[in-house]
């Protein structure tokens, strides 16, 4: 017995540990798409990791949502992940939904017959090439969050905005853009309801805002000026000839 119960421990102790499953932490919005149960079968097949789909507040080692790394699109905003805890397997599950094969993976998502999610967007984040500071990424999120309740910010929320406001795309065509852009909580009607922290004046008392009110910094509006900058300029067509 002794010898058999010696032959179990060493048996015991030269099997490798299981490896520790990677947690997600996923918000309900985007839980309840079935996304993830989609992807995670997919990678641990191929990987041999165990990705382990965990509540928006629950311990995790990565988390999507608002900030990190742009990962896809869909629900209304960029989705994006980063890293909370030092998961051995957390930077190639990252590096893979940038890949190719990732990619395609998240959209090839269609539980309706149409996909849900697209790849991120294609400006790129940092600094922009025409001489602007802000993240443009960030500028996309930022638009969507104060300008879109008026404004076509990207051509995927033309149907959301009001008819009598230009989409950003119309009003990169003009060349003074950047001017009305950077000065645009001056120009009416944005004074009744937008303050820039540092810059304008608190609402009067007796005047408060008519509408939930902008509220913003100069980051942000640098943030905004840079994708803005990325935009294309809508095609308008030529010019009518008067006969």
């Amino acid at each position: 017995m002794l010898r058999c119960l010696s032959a179990i421990a060493a048996f015991c102790i030269a099997m490798p540990a299981l490896a520790e499953p990677l947690r997600v932490a996923v918000p309900d919005q985007l839980a309840e798409t079935g996304l993830i149960d989609h992807v995670a079968p997919r990678y641990s097949l191929k990987y041999g990791v165990r990705i382990e789909q965990v509540n928006g507040n629950a311990p995790a080692d990565l988390v999507l949502g608002e900030t990190g790394q742009a990962v896809f699109e869909g629900q209304t905003q960029v989705w994006h992940i980063r890293s909370v805890e030092d998961h051995p397997d957390g930077p190639a599950f990252v590096d893979w939904l940038l890949s190719e094969t990732g990619r395609k993976t998240v959209t090839s998502y269609a539980p309706g017959g149409d996909p849900l999610f697209t790849g991120p967007p294609t400006i790129s984040a940092g600094p922009a090439d025409r001489g602007f500071e802000g993240d443009a990424l960030l500028g996309l999120d930022i638009s969507r969050v104060h300008c879109a309740r008026c404004h076509a910010v990207e051509e995927a929320g033309r149907l959301n905005a009001i008819g009598s406001s230009p989409s950003f795309m119309v009003l990169r065509t003009l060349d003074d853009w950047p001017q009305r852009f950077e000065t645009f909580y001056v120009l009416n009607p944005h004074p009744a309801f937008t303050q820039i922290a540092d810059v304008t004046p608190p609402f009067p008392i007796d005047r408060p805002s008519p509408i939930a009110p902008v509220d913003m910094t100069l980051e942000d509006l640098d943030a905004i000026l840079a994708y803005v900058a990325d935009l294309p300029a809508a095609d308008l067509g030529a010019p009518l000839q008067h006969q």
